[in-house]
């Protein structure tokens, strides 16, 4: 990267295949960051000493495997909300659009060693039955989309539970405003039109509409 790229804006989202990159990397940054940030915070002056344990490395490798379909989850239903209600985005069609997508970026991933095969099609399982419930109920605001994820979530950070206290809702609220930063990217980025045509996801034509 030269110098001058940091002060370029990010290229606009207009297909599938950018939507699903966009979505791949925020999963992965909103899970991986809360577990490292939280575990560093527990154990303070301790940290560097802590972070260079194998047992501990094991242990995080465990969460954040582990965390990353809640985090696809997470944000896939952020995208699910941000293109619903406009004109060029069909609901129904969309939603199965956007589960197909995560369910792709997931199978991307060969099967993590620290979790095993039958762990992981066992995430894969619960991440489908997530993203089939978004059709279920009217799109959430970015803020509200952690409710149902945060208490999973929080017990797989890699600290003992009697040193976790009651952080559970700074967690939740860490989550919470990370989605709305993944939200308002995502509105400044995408082309509705583009990734709705892209994805199969625009509205039907009404009958006897003209050519």
């Amino acid at each position: 990267m030269g110098f001058f790229d940091m002060f370029r804006r990010p290229a606009p989202i207009r297909d599938g295949a950018a939507l699903a990159d966009f979505i791949d990397r925020n999963a992965a940054f909103v899970v991986q960051k809360g577990i490292y940030e939280y575990a560093r915070a527990r154990a303070g002056h301790y940290a560097k000493a802590v972070f260079r344990e194998a047992e501990f490395q094991a242990a995080c490798d465990r969460a954040r495997w582990t965390a990353y379909p809640l985090g696809l989850a997470m944000v896939a239903e952020v995208v699910d909300g941000a293109l619903d209600g406009s004109r060029e985005w069909d609901r129904e069609t969309g939603s199965r659009a956007i589960r197909d997508l995560a369910l792709g970026i997931f199978d991307r991933y060969p099967v993590p060693a620290a979790l095993g095969a039958e762990i992981w099609q066992g995430l894969r399982a619960d991440l489908d039955r997530r993203l089939q419930a978004f059709a279920l109920h009217p799109p959430k605001r970015a803020m509200d989309v952690p409710e149902p994820y945060a208490a999973a979530y929080f017990d797989l950070m890699p600290i003992h539970k009697d040193v976790r206290t009651r952080d559970a809702p700074t967690t939740r609220n860490y989550l919470r405003v990370t989605l709305c930063n993944v939200h308002a990217e995502l509105t400044e980025r995408v082309d509705r039109a583009a990734v709705a045509g892209s994805l199969g996801a625009c509205p039907p034509r009404e009958s006897g509409a003209k050519s």
